[in-house]
């Protein structure tokens, strides 16, 4: 099994290197602006995004398309077609959202005149063929873009000297992305590696279902009988307090609303990985093999494909999570652990009873209660939703719905596990966290 993990390293001689890594985060941030123009411009004539590949095709001969390394250029542009499609998706239920920005700041004087244009630093990655590695002495050589040689005889590569945490070791190097902290005011290199690892045997043949949710950010069933809730308040705290304190900046692009993105961008990184890491524990300890979990489009789309109306407030919640984020960290966790994740169909498990299989919608009485009109059995909903996604692992071959038998409606279906996300400790049992806020 083949697993990337990604390491932070400190550039020892940045001196040397920080005017050329200037050019290229420049560069980059110009390519960047040049592809957004040329997006606006299509979606304005035709009403359709370039993907990324259009954009290659388009900007190949431009010279800021020079200005880095070709697998460099080729990064920006798929990740500014990645930023053009979440916006697409976005606009359709928020009237509100805008396109990805430009990258540059403008200066003007007392009559309003421009006087002067800044570009900030943005991240430039590296792919393999524009990487020469040398482990033994901790060194990384990265290709120029062709417009930063200052003559033909010039060096073709920045050579940085980089140093690391003294327990980590540098090998079967992938991608090294330069990023820019502007807090410090210097250049780090993130360092991509492929590891080798032995998977090991699962730690049981049960099997788990996750569902995601918008009052719940996770519901968790069992096949041992027990299930387990994460409320998802801590994101909605830091969804409302953050945005409200960058909006209180007089600078968007400043130092103080780059520092709240950070910080906002970090706890959401740091919620998500402790909930992957609880749910794998908890895995663990009751055996499971495989693990079922929603596919996204479950959450985002009606059954006619069409995007989910949630209400103002829905929306914003809903365009705050990061599910295909979290999806990825929980399958990097499991796997590691020997757990299989298989994303499955969400269709109907909301309204269907996962006691005797009757779907109704009505049958959700109101948020956290289903009642089954037919069976008469009342549970949590969200941990009705979870049970019916693991159970698409036994019906994946059967027409029909399995006999589950016996009385369902109460015990662990009924009364779920709670757990919250404490900022010390990770997730902990609801009666065990103290500090719940933001």
């Amino acid at each position: 099994m083949h697993i990337h993990r990604t390491y932070r390293a400190k550039i020892l001689n940045h001196s040397q290197v920080e005017r050329m890594l200037d050019l290229h985060g420049w560069s980059a941030s110009k390519l960047w602006n040049v592809a957004n123009y040329h997006s606006r411009q299509v979606w304005d004539e035709t009403g359709e995004i370039p993907d990324d590949s259009d954009l290659k095709r388009e900007l190949k001969g431009h010279d800021n398309y020079k200005g880095l390394h070709s697998q460099s250029s080729q990064r920006v542009l798929e990740v500014l077609a990645e930023a053009f499609n979440s916006w697409y998706g976005k606009r359709k239920n928020d009237s509100r959202a805008n396109p990805p920005g430009y990258r540059k700041k403008n200066y003007y004087d007392d009559n309003g005149n421009r006087v002067h244009e800044e570009h900030p630093r943005s991240t430039v990655t590296w792919k393999q063929k524009g990487i020469c590695h040398d482990s033994k002495h901790n060194h990384v050589r990265l290709s120029k873009g062709a417009n930063h040689k200052d003559h033909p005889r010039d060096w073709d590569y920045i050579l940085v000297e980089y140093e690391t945490r003294p327990e980590v070791t540098v090998e079967n190097l992938q991608q090294v992305r330069a990023v820019y902290d502007k807090s410090k005011g210097r250049w780090e290199l993130h360092l991509v590696c492929k590891h080798e690892v032995e998977t090991p045997d699962a730690p049981g043949t049960e099997t788990a279902g996750v569902d995601l949710g918008i009052c719940n950010f996770a519901a968790v069933a069992y096949s041992t009988e027990e299930a387990d809730l994460y409320p998802g308040n801590r994101l909605k705290q830091d969804g409302y307090y953050f945005p409200k304190e960058i909006a209180k900046c007089d600078d968007s692009g400043g130092k103080e609303a780059t520092r709240l993105h950070a910080k906002w961008s970090e706890r959401r990184t740091h919620f998500f990985h402790s909930l992957a890491k609880h749910i794998v524990e908890r895995c663990i300890e009751q055996g499971v093999g495989r693990i079922n979990i929603g596919k996204l489009n479950g959450v985002r789309e009606d059954e006619n494909g069409e995007s989910k109306n949630w209400g103002k407030h829905g929306n914003l919640d809903l365009h705050g999570w990061a599910f295909d984020r979290f999806t990825k960290i929980l399958t990097y966790k499991a796997n590691v652990e020997g757990i299989e994740v298989v994303e499955v169909s969400e269709r109907d498990t909301s309204k269907t009873c996962c006691v005797c299989g009757r779907a109704d919608k009505g049958q959700r009485v109101e948020r956290g209660l289903y009642v089954c009109e037919e069976c008469d059995a009342a549970f949590n909903a969200d941990v009705n939703g979870a049970e019916n996604i693991r159970l698409d692992f036994n019906q994946s071959n059967s027409e029909s719905a399995p006999d589950l038998g016996g009385d369902r409606s109460t015990g662990w279906l009924a009364q779920p596990g709670v757990y919250l996300h404490d900022l010390s400790h990770g997730f902990s049992p609801r009666e065990q966290v103290v500090n719940c806020k933001p």
